[in-house]
């Protein structure tokens, strides 16, 4: 509830118990994403919806939080990793950076799609990485019995919850902020190059070019934008 940091310089309140000093290798792209988004998706996203080796898990959103899902979900072995996007662009890097399978749901029915995949089962976890209704749908109709969601993503509106049809499923339906627990390992991990987090960091601009970089992360499709970074 403080003003936000897009300034040359900051006072943090309680930075001791907040704040990582950052190793001289580490690419400051990345330690941009670790901020936030990284830790954001293996927290609330692998660790809450109980990610385990061979699961299949399918992440619906193909941004920053969503492919630091695919990447952080590596982590722990699973068998299958399907991303879900109405980007092209998106869905190919998610490929590259380890999905197994990609969904475009604009143009085929994800739903379904998925069902295929995991011949009838559905996934052990599906992540929402977007935080629309339809977003929303396409999880509560592929978990499989058992299985998890895991919400990350901020919702601004209501969404529709089938609960006749999902109440003898015995699912676990998660929800939270970043808690920043995992950062340091996070960091040790991005140091070890295990993470390739600096392909996120499509774009960047200098602090004057402020105007162009929202407009380039607003038409992000065209623009082919992932994560815009402003130099100070």
């Amino acid at each position: 509830m403080i003003d936000g940091t897009q300034a040359e310089f900051v006072r943090t309140p309680f930075a001791d118990n907040s704040l990582y000093l950052l190793p001289e290798a580490l690419n400051e792209d990345v330690a941009v994403l670790l901020s936030d988004a990284l830790p954001t998706a293996h927290e609330i996203g692998v660790q809450y919806g109980n990610v385990q080796p061979g699961d299949t898990i399918a992440v619906i959103g193909a941004g920053p939080v969503g492919m630091g899902c695919v990447l952080t979900a590596q982590l722990y072995s699973p068998s299958s990793i399907i991303v879900i996007d109405m980007d092209d662009n998106r869905l190919a890097m998610a490929r590259e950076l380890g999905a197994t399978h990609t969904i475009n749901s604009a143009q085929e029915d994800a739903i379904a799609r998925v069902l295929e995949i995991t011949e009838g089962r559905g996934v052990d976890c599906a992540i929402e990485a977007v935080g629309l209704e339809a977003t929303w749908n396409i999880c509560q109709h592929i978990v499989k019995e058992g299985g998890h969601i895991a919400n990350v993503d901020v919702h601004g509106k209501p969404v529709q919850f089938a609960l006749e049809k999902l109440w003898i499923k015995n699912l676990t339906i998660t929800t939270s902020l970043v808690n920043a627990n995992t950062t340091s390992m996070l960091l040790k991990t991005c140091c070890s190059g295990k993470l390739p987090m600096e392909k996120l960091a499509t774009h960047s601009f200098g602090f004057s070019e402020l105007g162009k970089a929202y407009d380039v992360f607003k038409h992000a499709a065209d623009e082919k934008a992932m994560k815009v970074m402003i130099d100070f």
